[in-house]
């Protein structure tokens, strides 16, 4: 710990485990770096608190009805959302301003999801700083939506779905999420560029080009000091997670052999429908390999949790699979039997995967997913891309290829070597290293800012 330079922050994370996981993975790393944490959340998805008794934590309340907090639609929960935090937001930072006998504040850290901050911190002359809790390559392609719409990409038209959107190479037209995604993504595009700073879970050597890109058209500072689970290890092992975890699958990792074993997650929102959910478990159960299988219940639509499966499917493993509801994910990854990863490409999984060297399968559902998931299979070569969704022979394929073919000691090398550099960026003098000075940095100058513009 440094000396405490006697400065607030106040946090404020979006209500999704994706989301409040690297805003408490961030507020550890600050927290190391002298700051003192205060955390606003929502009564939705109120997390286990305990994990971080170093923090001091402030609820508000969401007012969200039952039906509404139960949403599945991700645009209509972050609709309601917005709609009703605002206000309560408001009051709930105003008060922890006031607090005079408290030290000074130097700014607030808000996910960007939440349209309504920038108007809330302007009002109350409180610098802004966003985190974006996905990638920098999504977030280029998120900003490119009125050049998309000039260029017809945009609304989506099926008959284009396989051809390269030519201005963000090797994104394909099928990669681009809908339309309506992109307009909600407009406010938070829009409201970025008057934020005091930008900070993302990444590194240089990873997506220098996407950073390049949004420097470029935001012109305000960013701050690329991830991979944030390695720049803290503790901000890791102390992330509360929404579900319960199941430990008997490292146990059971431990009786299996280095690289073995095939790592089926698919997050903690996505979906399937139950043929889906057959062709999964028929292509894992075909495979011959070792597989860890997390089924989150709700993972199947208008399933509890394993009822779709045939009768004396499990049984007729003979052990070679393990089904957990939930999984301590870091620890599952760096575990020396995975050997694969098949993922979601939510930016977190994905981010952690090549941290842990493991190649990926991708099968993205929805949002920045899809552009996650072409990057890991054409741009940086470190996993295959399911191409024709949930079917049990291209998975099947797919699994050979990287677990038993030439191509996957290729993918393998070169994940290895990306995991290398997510180390060495780290270290002193490393590109993530010297962008969290400069965070540091820039927080205490913006807390000049805050007192001069109080003044006024």
């Amino acid at each position: 710990m440094e000396q405490r330079k006697g400065r607030r922050l106040i946090l404020f994370p979006f209500p999704l485990q994706g989301h409040i996981n690297p805003m408490l993975e961030l507020a550890n790393i600050l927290h190391s770096k002298g700051f003192s944490i205060i955390i606003i959340h929502t009564n939705f998805n109120s997390f286990n608190m305990s994990t971080h008794p170093h923090f001091t934590f402030h609820s508000i309340s969401d007012d969200l009805s039952e039906s509404q907090a139960a949403e599945k639609d991700l645009l209509l929960l972050l609709s309601h959302l917005n709609a009703k935090c605002g206000e309560p937001f408001r009051e709930c930072l105003a008060a922890l301003l006031s607090s005079v006998t408290e030290e000074p504040v130097a700014c607030l850290i808000c996910d960007p999801l939440f349209d309504f901050t920038q108007s809330v911190a302007e009002s109350l002359k409180l610098p802004r700083i966003l985190l974006r809790t996905g990638g920098a390559s999504s977030t280029a392609v998120y900003s490119a939506f009125p050049l998309l719409k000039e260029k017809g990409y945009i609304p989506i038209q099926e008959s284009r779905l396989e051809e390269t959107v030519t201005e963000l190479s090797p994104v394909k037209v099928k990669d681009l999420p809908p339309e309506r995604f992109f307009k909600a993504a407009q406010a938070f595009t829009y409201d970025t560029k008057f934020s005091n700073g930008y900070v993302f879970n990444t590194f240089e050597d990873l997506e220098q080009h996407a950073l390049a890109t949004i420097r470029k058209e935001f012109h305000i500072p960013v701050f690329p000091i991830g991979p944030f689970h390695k720049n803290f290890p503790a901000a890791s092992s102390s992330s509360p997670s929404l579900l319960s975890q199941d430990r008997s699958c490292i146990s059971w990792l431990d009786t299996r052999l280095p690289n073995s074993v095939i790592y089926v997650s698919f997050g903690s929102l996505a979906a399937v429908n139950e043929a889906q959910f057959l062709e999964i478990a028929w292509a894992l159960a075909n495979s011959k390999q070792p597989f860890l299988w997390v089924v989150r219940p709700g993972l199947v639509q208008g399933s509890e949790w394993l009822e779709p499966l045939p009768s004396g499917f499990i049984e007729s493993l003979n052990g070679i699979g393990h089904i957990v509801k939930w999984a301590p994910q870091k620890e599952v990854l760096a575990h020396q039997a995975v050997g694969v990863f098949w993922t979601h490409n939510g930016w977190n999984s994905t981010l952690e995967s090549i941290c842990e060297g493991v190649p990926m399968i991708c099968i993205p559902f929805f949002a920045d997913q899809m552009v996650n998931a072409r990057y890991v299979s054409d741009v940086w070569k470190v996993g295959v891309r399911l191409e024709l969704g949930i079917k049990r022979e291209e998975i099947e394929a797919a699994i050979r290829r990287l677990m038993m073919e030439k191509e996957g000691e290729e993918i393998r090398d070169r994940v290895s070597k990306l995991k290398v550099m997510a180390n060495i960026c780290l270290k002193q003098g490393g590109s993530s290293y010297q962008a969290l000075d400069g965070l540091v940095d820039h927080i205490l100058s913006l807390e000049s800012l805050f007192t001069k513009l109080k003044s006024q």
